[in-house]
C-alpha cells in the first residue's frame, strides 16, 4: 500500500479539522429549496427563450449541476473560467483560463456562479458578455455575501435565493484553499 506524503497527511489532516470546527450557515436542503426557487423564477423568464447557460468555473460546476437539472427546457450549457482568488482566501487580480466557446451574439445569456461577494469576477464576466452581442444578460448566484464592498453600485444577481453574513464561506462550489467545494451546505471556518 502506498504511503502518503507527510505533508499531504498534515494537509488531509488540516482540511479535516477545518470541516469539523466550521459553522454551517446554509444547510443542503436550505440549498435545495433556494435552487428549487432559482429555477421556477428562471423557467418563468427564459423558458421560452432557448438561452445559453455559462457555468463560471470552478465555483459555479456545482450550482450550475443543481440548478439545470431543475429546469424542463430547451437549453444549451458552455462554461468560462475566470478568477481571482486561484485557491487563496482572498481575492486578487482578475486571472481568465478559459473564454466560452459558443457564441453569444444575439443569444439569451444566464451567467451561473457560486457566490457574489465584492463582484469584480461577475462584473467582469458581464463586460464581456455585452461586449460578445449577447441579446439579454442575466446572473444566477446560490449566494450573495452581505457587505457594502460590491465592485459597481448595485450590482446584484438576477436570480438569487440565499444570502450570507460577511464571512469566508465555503461548500457547495466554494472553496476553502481549493479543498471542500464539495462539502453539502455552505459553512464558515472558526474564525474567519
Amino acid at each position: 500500500m502506498p504511503q502518503l506524503d507527510p505533508d499531504a497527511h498534515q494537509s488531509l489532516a488540516d482540511m479535516r479539522e477545518v470541516m469539523d470546527n466550521a459553522d454551517c450557515l446554509i444547510s443542503q436542503q436550505e440549498v435545495e429549496r433556494a435552487l428549487d426557487r432559482m429555477a421556477d423564477e428562471i423557467t418563468r423568464d427564459l423558458g421560452d427563450k432557448l438561452p445559453v447557460f455559462y457555468c463560471v468555473m470552478n465555483g459555479g460546476l456545482i450550482t450550475t449541476g443543481h440548478l439545470l437539472t431543475r429546469l424542463g427546457f430547451p437549453l444549451e450549457v458552455d462554461y468560462l473560467h475566470a478568477t481571482r482568488y486561484r485557491g487563496k482566501t482572498h481575492g486578487g487580480e482578475l486571472f481568465w483560463r478559459v473564454s466560452p466557446e459558443i457564441p453569444m451574439a444575439g443569444r439569451h445569456v444566464v451567467i451561473v456562479d457560486d457566490i457574489l461577494d465584492e463582484g469584480a469576477t461577475l462584473a467582469a464576466i458581464l463586460d464581456y458578455c455585452r461586449e460578445a452581442g449577447a441579446t439579454s444578460i442575466a446572473t444566477a448566484v446560490l449566494v450573495d455575501k452581505r457587505h457594502d464592498r460590491k465592485a459597481a453600485p448595485g450590482l446584484e444577481a438576477d436570480y438569487c435565493s440565499l444570502e450570507v453574513v460577511d464571512r469566508y464561506v465555503f461548500g457547495f462550489g466554494m472553496d476553502y484553499q481549493g479543498y471542500w467545494r464539495n462539502a453539502p451546505g455552505i459553512f464558515a471556518p472558526k474564525g474567519m
